[in-house]
């Protein structure tokens, strides 16, 4: 399994845009220092809340402080954009990234962002499985691209640059509920990002989101990998259960009344009054908030009931302040993400050398003795004396 993050991102609206968007960036730097997989920007326009208006301009500030961390657009809301222009800034960033960019596409989570753009939210979706196959050619092909839809057109429309990935960058795309997402991701061997682990019980349909997926895929003669599937929850996790508690007491309220009041979006979270908030989301699914053993126990939960995936990437929140939350990304590269990894090179040369210690041991020590034996023998050589 590999790791990352997925940055919506969820920030407070009582602190200023420049300093959350700074803070995000450094988030991104710490993460690429700690050895993570890649990180993840969201594309939101109302709620005041998730702030990133557009994903490429955040993975450009990105890929500049950074050296090896993929960075994705978690996602690109298709419906929104003009096909050519999307595929147009896509190959722009494969060029600045060195072919460190993920394109992940979807419909657009948030109804408030289409009624806004005069778009009915029944439309977001066929809008998205229309155009995407246009961003495709654009991105992959060498010919013109002639399209004419109810909501856009291309005149025989070409990109100015070819990929600098060679037969593009990669792509995923995203689904929360609905199996619109899988089968597509399926049809046309795309990865898909699933971001329905963070609702009540999204778990419990990974399996049958995958069956979709394995449907799609093989009706189009293509092989279903689980290696592309990214699942996104959210975790923070202390040196103790206790200090874990303690930390979220930072941002966690808001966090919850954002998902409560604010944003039109299928979690699920209820929380009644005087219950545990922690309790509440370790007990639904949602999430987990605990130490080592208990993110570990999540996520093998998670692993177990979806059948298998190949990146888990924590979903951004403020639930804790800046040092204690890349404390908690430093304990989930270096104390849970060992649990999920194959035997290392280091981990196979260690269990070679336990299990032939004794004998090597002795091999040791014979050639010391040899080497006390021959010393003593040139010595006593050379005084003309018995060896002693």
């Amino acid at each position: 399994m590999k790791f990352g993050s997925f940055i919506a991102p969820f920030h407070s609206t009582s602190e200023t845009a420049a300093f959350a968007f700074e803070r995000d960036l450094r988030l991104v730097e710490a993460l690429d220092g700690l050895g993570f997989h890649e990180v993840w920007f969201g594309e939101h326009h109302s709620g005041g809340s998730e702030i990133v208006g557009s994903p490429e301009i955040m993975i450009a500030a990105a890929a500049a402080r950074t050296r090896g961390i993929r960075l994705g657009t978690g996602v690109i809301s298709l419906p929104y954009h003009h096909p050519l222009l999307v595929a147009d800034r896509i190959v722009q960033l494969d060029h600045l990234t060195r072919g460190r960019v993920v394109f992940g596409f979807g419909p657009g989570a948030l109804p408030s962002d289409a009624l806004m753009m005069g778009i009915d939210p029944v439309l977001l979706r066929p809008r998205m499985t229309e155009a995407l196959p246009y961003v495709l050619d654009l991105v992959r092909g060498d010919g013109p691209v002639s399209a004419e839809t109810d909501w856009f057109r291309l005149d025989s429309a070409r990109l100015q640059l070819r990929p600098y990935t060679v037969g593009g960058p990669e792509l995923a795309v995203a689904s929360m509920l609905s199996p619109s997402g899988p089968a597509l991701a399926g049809e046309l061997g795309l990865g898909l990002l699933s971001l329905s682990v963070a609702s009540k019980g999204g778990s419990s349909f990974l399996a049958n989101h995958w069956k979709v997926y394995e449907a799609e895929a093989d009706t189009a003669g293509r092989t279903a990998d689980r290696a592309g599937w990214r699942c996104v929850a959210p975790i923070h996790i202390g040196s103790t259960r206790d200090e874990a508690r303690r930390e979220v007491g930072f941002g966690l309220a808001e966090w919850l009344d954002y998902f409560q009041r604010v944003a039109a979006l299928p979690v699920g979270l209820s929380v009644g009054a005087g219950e545990d908030v922690v309790d509440a989301i370790n007990e639904s699914g949602l999430g987990m908030i605990g130490d080592v053993d208990d993110v570990t126990g999540f996520l093998d939960r998670i692993q177990n009931s979806s059948g298998g995936f190949g990146t888990f990437l924590v979903l951004g929140h403020d639930w804790a302040d800046e040092r204690a939350t890349v404390h908690s990304y430093e304990l989930l590269i270096r104390k849970v993400a060992p649990a999920f990894a194959a035997p290392t090179a280091q981990e196979e040369s260690k269990s070679v050398l336990v299990g032939n210690r004794s004998a090597l041991i002795n091999a040791a020590g014979g050639a010391v003795t040899a080497a006390i034996r021959g010393y003593r023998a040139k010595a006593a050589q050379r005084n003309g004396s018995a060896p002693q």
